[in-house]
C-alpha cells in the first residue's frame, strides 16, 4: 500500500490524459478532478500537462495556443496538436475537427444516444498519449502517465505493444477509475481500426466478453490502478460492484489503491463564490438564511424560513438513485419539507420530475439541465443535500455540501461512506457526526434517512448546528490526497524518497515552442534509465 507522503520532492513530469476537464468541459466528477488535481500536485513539484480533446469549448478557451505538430493520418484521421496554458493549466490539445468539433455533451448526440464513433474518437486520444509518452515531442517526455477512465484506457495497451515491437522500455501508466460502470466497449471487428495488433484481443489484453474494452485494456496493462475512494476500491473487487471486471481487479489487487478525491477550496469557498448571492464564511451558518430565502424564490417554492429544504444536484440516472423519487415524493414532502432537483440525464427520469413539479407546486421544483452555478448555489442555501446513489465511486457533491453547511443525507456506499460520519446516537453523543447514511438503497431506506434528518432538524437545532460545524471543519481539500498521489508516483518510478536525487527534467532550451517528431506508423523510441527526483523542497 502507498505510504502517506512526508517529504516533498521535485520534479516529476506527469502526462494526464482525460476526456474532460473543468473549467473547459465537464459532465461529472472526472472533469472536476482533472481540473483540480494538477493545481494540488504543483506544490509537491509534480508538473502536470493535460492531454485533452479539442472540443469547441476547449478550442475557444485556448485562443493563444501554439502549434506543436500536424499529423496527416493518426488512425486514419488528420490531427493537429496544440499546446496552451489556460487558467494556469498546461494543456496539449488533440484537434481533430471531424472527431471532436461537436456541440453539447462530449459523449452523446443531441438525442441522448452515444456518438456511434466514440471508439475511434478516444482511440485517437489514447494513441496520441502513447506517442507523446514515448518521447515524440521534442524537448518533452513525461516520466509517468495518468490515464483517466475508459476514454484513456488504450494508452497503456498502445505503450505495451509498442514496447514489444520496438524492444524498448515503456513509460509507466497509472490507470485511474472514476466510474467502473463506463468501460468503453466496442465490437471486436474494430481492432484494426483502433491500430491494435491481433494478439491484443485476448483475455490478457483488451478482450472483454467477446468485445473490446478500453478500460479493461488499461486495467490489465497499467503499472498501477487507482480509484477514487478506499471503499470503492473494495466494492469493485466483488461480483456486485465489479461490473464484470471484479476477477481482474482481485487478480491485480496488489496494484490497486483507493485515494479519495478532494475539491479546490479556493473555488469552493462560500465567502468568495460568485454563485452565492449572499456570501458567508465557512462555518457561518447564520449567513445561509438569506441564501435559503433567495433560492426558494428562484425556484418558485413557498417563502417559508421554517421549511426543511432539501437539495439534489446530480446526473439524473438510476445509478444516482433519482428514479426512486417518483414513488416516495409524497412521503418525503411531509412535515413542511421542500425539495429542489437540478440535473440532466435519463429522459424518463426527467419527465417524471417535471410531472412531480406539476403535482406538488410550491413544495417541489426541478431544473432540467446541467448548471455549474446551481451546483454551488444550492448547497449554499438548502438545509440538507440528498444523495441516494446506488453506487458512488467517490462523489464530490457531498464534499461541497459539507463545506457549505448543507447536511448530506446519503447512501452508505463508496466515497459517501468514506467521507460522511453518520449521525447515530453514539456519534451525536461524542459530537462527531457530519450527516446521515442509509442502506440498502431503496425507497423505504431513503424515506427513513430523510425522516431521521428532518427529526433532528426540528427537535434539536443545536445538534443540527454541530453537524454543520463538523462538516465545515472536515478537510475536503486535496492536501493529503495529493501527497498520496506523489508517493504513489514515486513508487511506480522506483524513486527512493530517502535518497539524494538528481534532476529528471528534460531540457527545454532551444525555443519556447515544442516541436514534434511524429509520423504515422511505428517509430524508434529512446531508451532511458528510470528517472530520479531532484532536491527536496520545503513543505508548501
Amino acid at each position: 500500500m502507498v505510504r502517506a507522503v512526508t517529504t516533498f520532492f521535485s520534479p516529476i513530469r506527469l502526462l494526464s490524459v482525460t476526456a474532460e476537464m473543468f473549467p473547459f468541459v465537464k459532465t461529472g466528477g472526472l472533469g472536476d478532478v482533472a481540473g483540480s488535481l494538477p493545481v494540488a500536485l504543483a506544490p509537491y513539484g509534480v508538473m502536470v500537462t493535460t492531454l485533452l480533446p479539442g472540443y469547441p469549448a476547449v478550442m475557444a478557451a485556448a485562443r493563444e495556443r501554439r502549434l506543436v505538430a500536424h499529423v496527416d493520418s493518426l488512425l486514419g484521421h488528420a490531427v493537429t496538436l496544440w499546446s496552451a496554458t489556460v487558467a494556469g493549466l498546461d494543456l496539449l490539445i488533440v484537434d481533430a475537427p471531424e472527431l471532436f468539433d461537436r456541440p453539447g455533451n462530449p459523449y452523446m448526440c443531441p438525442d441522448g444516444q452515444d456518438w456511434p464513433d466514440n471508439g475511434i474518437r478516444f482511440a485517437v486520444l489514447s494513441r496520441m498519449a502513447a506517442d507523446i509518452a514515448q518521447g515524440r515531442i521534442d524537448r518533452y517526455r513525461p516520466d509517468i502517465v495518468q490515464a483517466h477512465d475508459w476514454q484513456a484506457g488504450l494508452t497503456a495497451a498502445y505503450l505495451h505493444h509498442d514496447s514489444i515491437a520496438l524492444g524498448t522500455p515503456r513509460t509507466p501508466v497509472v490507470q485511474t477509475i472514476h466510474n467502473l460502470a463506463f468501460q468503453g466497449r466496442f465490437p471486436a471487428t474494430c481492432l484494426a481500426q483502433f491500430g491494435l495488433p491481433p494478439e491484443a484481443f485476448s483475455i490478457e489484453g483488451c478482450e472483454c466478453y467477446g468485445a473490446i474494452s478500453f478500460l479493461k485494456a488499461g486495467l490489465y496493462h497499467a503499472d498501477r490502478i487507482t480509484t477514487v475512494s478506499p471503499s470503492y476500491a473494495q466494492e469493485i473487487q466483488t461480483p456486485e460492484g465489479g461490473m464484470g471486471l471484479d476477477g481482474l481487479l482481485r487478480h491485480r489487487s496488489d496494484r490497486l489503491e483507493g485515494i479519495l478525491n478532494g475539491i479546490n477550496t479556493d473555488i469552493w469557498n462560500p465567502a468568495s463564490d460568485p454563485a452565492v448571492h449572499f456570501p458567508y464564511g465557512v462555518g457561518d451558518m447564520t449567513g445561509r438564511a438569506f441564501n435559503k430565502r433567495d433560492l426558494q424564490s428562484e425556484f418558485g417554492l413557498w417563502a417559508d424560513p421554517n421549511a426543511f429544504v432539501i437539495g439534489i444536484v446530480s446526473r439524473l440516472t438510476a445509478q444516482k438513485g433519482i428514479d426512486l423519487l417518483a414513488d416516495v415524493m409524497a412521503r418525503l414532502l411531509v412535515g413542511n419539507t421542500q425539495i429542489i432537483v437540478v440535473g440532466e440525464g435519463d429522459r424518463d427520469i426527467e419527465r417524471s420530475l417535471v410531472a412531480l413539479q406539476r403535482q406538488f407546486p410550491g413544495r417541489f421544483a426541478c431544473r432540467i439541465g446541467y448548471s455549474e452555478v446551481l451546483g454551488h448555489r444550492v448547497p449554499a442555501a438548502v438545509d440538507a443535500l440528498l444523495i441516494p446513489s446506488r453506487f458512488e465511486p467517490c462523489g464530490l457533491t457531498q464534499l461541497g455540501a459539507l463545506r457549505y453547511g448543507a447536511i448530506p443525507i446519503a447512501s452508505r456506499v463508496g466515497g459517501l461512506a468514506d467521507t460522511i460520519v453518520d449521525a447515530n446516537p453514539a456519534a451525536l453523543a461524542r459530537g462527531g457526526a457530519t450527516g446521515f447514511l442509509f442502506a440498502p438503497v431503496d425507497g423505504e431506506t431513503l424515506v427513513a434517512g430523510v425522516n431521521r434528518a428532518r427529526t433532528l432538524y426540528r427537535r434539536n437545532r443545536q445538534a443540527w448546528r454541530q453537524l454543520q460545524y463538523n462538516g465545515a471543519a472536515y478537510d475536503v481539500s486535496w492536501n493529503d490526497k495529493a501527497g498520496h498521489y506523489v508517493t504513489l508516483f514515486a513508487e511506480v518510478l522506483g524513486v527512493d524518497l530517502s535518497a539524494p536525487a538528481v534532476s529528471n527534467v528534460i531540457s527545454l532550451s532551444g525555443g519556447a515552442d515544442m516541436g514534434m517528431r511524429l509520423r504515422e506508423g511505428r517509430r524508434r523510441t529512446i531508451a532511458r534509465r528510470p528517472p530520479r527526483l531532484s532536491r527536496p523542497l520545503a513543505a508548501p
